[in-house]
């Protein structure tokens, strides 16, 4: 991948899901700018070490799923809410004994929203962006509206403590 780089063919390069090991091995071969990894309210492994070794190392670190794959946009709220077809329905986080676990988080987001008059989605991206200036959330959206709303999010402040 490096030599890609000096023939002008890629002008950075980035990683999904490593290890920190591994990140740390292919950063000390040639600089890499991102990684990426799931990171959101409810999935929170990021925090146990790999935010610390992106920022120290200099790698922004990129959150896809801020918003739970929708669970934490406020959309999903029982097993009934997704299709057949939908592959969330594979996921464990989806399986019915696990949306009374989950429901808390999603709470925590709808008491900020009540609040504060916001979406749930941006409370949950607010969130996400308030940990780090080195995070970078995609959030996917379907609709013109919800990435204006994801958009604004970058100027409200949440407590990292949700």
């Amino acid at each position: 991948m490096a030599d890609l780089v000096a023939a002008g063919k890629v002008c950075t390069l980035g990683l999904s899901e490593v290890s920190e090991a591994t990140l740390k091995t292919a950063h000390a071969m040639h600089p890499i700018s991102a990684l990426q990894t799931e990171y959101a309210l409810w999935v929170r492994d990021p925090e146990q070490r790999m935010l610390n070794v992106c920022r120290e190392i200099g790698v922004a670190f990129v959150a896809y799923s801020p918003l739970g794959r929708g669970f934490l946009f406020g959309a999903i709220k029982t097993e009934d809410d997704l299709g057949f077809e939908d592959r969330r329905r594979l996921f464990p986080r989806f399986a019915p004994e696990h949306f009374a676990a989950n429901r808390p988080v999603l709470d925590a987001i709808e008491d900020v929203v009540a609040a504060r008059g916001y979406a749930a989605a941006q409370v949950a991206l607010a969130w996400v962006l308030g940990k780090s200036d080195h995070i970078v959330p995609i959030p996917g959206s379907k609709r013109l509206t919800h990435i204006e709303q994801n958009a604004a999010a970058i100027d409200i402040e949440i407590s990292p403590t949700i």
